[in-house]
């Protein structure tokens, strides 16, 4: 039979397409579905009218395919992966990685339309296809780096040899602690000074009180 497709079908045609299928696949499946409707003799001028609409909806489609295959060409994923010889990666880079990092690039793009033969299992450049609308495709870039595990380490190393700033410099504990020992010798030394002093005067007192006497 033949139906009119009312939807874009994958591996039948776009809207507008009139396209010969079973008969069972039709009355069971598309018509029902409203995706689909039977051509007839007496409904040909109607689905004339139907075509004309449908496939003016699909050139406004076609424009924002355009839009988005052109926009997802312009994208470079970086993904990174521990590797060990000959650039073997642990794990892999698969479409679920690809899908899950174009969501965050704000991209709904399905699984099954990333044509990505096999999982990525080395390091390097990458193209990955990334299909649209029917024979409409887009192409992304993938690269796939190895993951640097040292600059964790280096940025701790940094942090640990940093001074503390509430932490007393060595040479300024010095300083303080040379400068108190000085004050105490001072305070220590004074006193006898002054004895000394007194007791020389006694001394010298004494000998003038004999020399009355005689």
């Amino acid at each position: 039979m033949k139906v009119i497709l009312r939807e874009n079908i994958e591996n039948l045609g776009k809207k507008g397409d009139i396209v010969k299928v079973a008969s069972g696949y039709g009355r069971n499946y598309l018509i029902p579905k409203k995706m689909a409707l039977q051509v007839k003799p007496s409904n040909r001028k109607m689905i004339e009218m139907e075509q004309t609409a449908l496939q003016k909806g699909l050139e406004i489609e076609m424009e924002s395919y355009q839009t988005l295959i052109q926009q997802l060409n312009e994208v470079k994923l970086s993904f990174y992966r521990k590797a060990g010889e000959r650039d073997a990666i642990v794990g892999s880079v698969n479409a679920a990685d690809i899908k899950e990092a174009l969501e965050v690039m704000n991209f709904e793009i399905e699984k099954k339309r990333i044509l990505l033969g096999e999982p990525i299992k080395k390091l390097g450049n990458y193209t990955v296809f990334i299909k649209i609308f029917h024979n409409e495709q887009a192409e992304i870039k993938i690269q796939v780096m190895k993951e640097q595990e040292q600059g964790t380490l280096e940025t701790s190393t940094e942090e640990a040899a940093a001074p503390s700033a509430e932490e007393p410099e060595p040479e300024l504990e010095k300083a303080s602690e040379a400068a108190a020992s000085t004050d105490v010798d001072e305070e220590t030394v004074l006193p006898e000074k002054e004895i000394a002093s007194e007791t020389s005067e006694e001394q010298q007192e004494v000998p003038q009180e004999n020399k009355d006497s005689k």
